[in-house]
C-alpha cells in the first residue's frame, strides 16, 4: 500500500515474479469485501504475474462497495459513472508508479466488482486488455457506443443465482458482444458465488 500522491486509495500492489507468464491483474472485490479479499486469485489464474488489487471508495451499511445503488439490482448510474472515472484514473496512476504497460491489465472482478469492471470496459475502451466478470450484472440500461474490438471478456454467472436470471447474463454478453468484444460464457450450476470448478478455464483463457 502507499501514501504517495496520487496512490492513497487503499490498494495492494504485487509485483511479477520472474516465472510470472499471465497477464498482469486489476482485482475487484464484492460488497463488503476489501483489496485483500481475492489475492488467492492470482495462483490460481495468473500465477506469479503483477497484481493490482484495489478497495471500493464508497460505503453501504458500512461495507465497501465501488459504487452506489439505489436498491438491490438497481444501481445509481450517475455514480457509477463517476466512480468508474476514478478508478480509471486510479489504475492509470497506479500503473504509471508501478511499471504496468498501458492496456496490459485484465480486471478480475466478483458481483459488485464485476460491475465496475464492465463499466471500465464500457466508460474507458483500451484502459483494460481484457476482463473476468464473476456474478456479473448489467451496469448501463444505455451502454455508450463503444468500441471494443479485441478486447476478451470472460462471463461467468451461475445458473442458480437469485440476483442474475438467465435474461440478465444474456443482455450483459449481447451489450458487450455487440460493441465487438470477444466474449466466452463459462456458466456454473451454483449461485452468487465463485465457482472453483471455472477457474481451470479462465486460467487457460487468459494463458492463451
Amino acid at each position: 500500500m502507499s501514501d504517495d500522491a496520487g496512490l492513497d486509495r487503499p490498494h495492494v500492489f504485487l509485483p511479477a515474479e520472474p516465472s510470472a507468464a499471465g497477464p498482469p491483474l486489476l482485482l475487484l472485490h464484492g460488497t463488503g469485501g476489501d483489496e485483500r479479499d481475492l489475492l488467492p486469485l492470482r495462483g490460481l489464474l495468473s500465477p506469479g504475474a503483477a497484481v493490482l488489487s484495489v478497495r471500493g471508495s464508497v460505503l453501504e451499511n458500512g461495507m465497501p462497495r465501488f459504487f452506489r445503488r439505489l436498491r438491490e439490482g438497481v444501481f445509481d448510474e450517475d455514480d457509477l459513472r463517476r466512480r468508474a472515472d476514478a478508478l480509471a484514473a486510479f489504475v492509470e496512476t497506479a500503473g504509471a508508479a508501478y511499471g504496468v504497460d498501458p492496456g496490459a491489465l485484465v480486471a478480475v472482478g466478483f458481483s459488485n466488482g464485476a460491475n465496475i469492471a464492465s463499466a471500465l470496459l464500457l466508460r474507458r475502451p483500451g484502459l483494460l486488455r481484457g476482463a473476468v466478470l464473476l456474478s456479473a450484472m448489467v451496469p448501463f440500461a444505455e451502454p455508450p457506443a463503444v468500441d471494443l474490438a479485441g478486447t476478451s471478456v470472460v462471463v461467468s454467472n451461475g445458473r442458480r443465482d437469485p440476483m442474475i436470471p438467465a435474461a440478465l447474463t444474456a443482455t450483459l454478453v449481447g451489450q458487450l458482444r455487440e460493441r465487438g468484444a470477444d466474449v466466452v460464457e463459462l456458466p456454473h450450476p451454483g449461485g452468487h458465488q465463485i465457482d472453483p470448478g471455472v477457474l481451470p478455464q479462465v486460467r487457460e483463457l487468459l494463458g492463451a
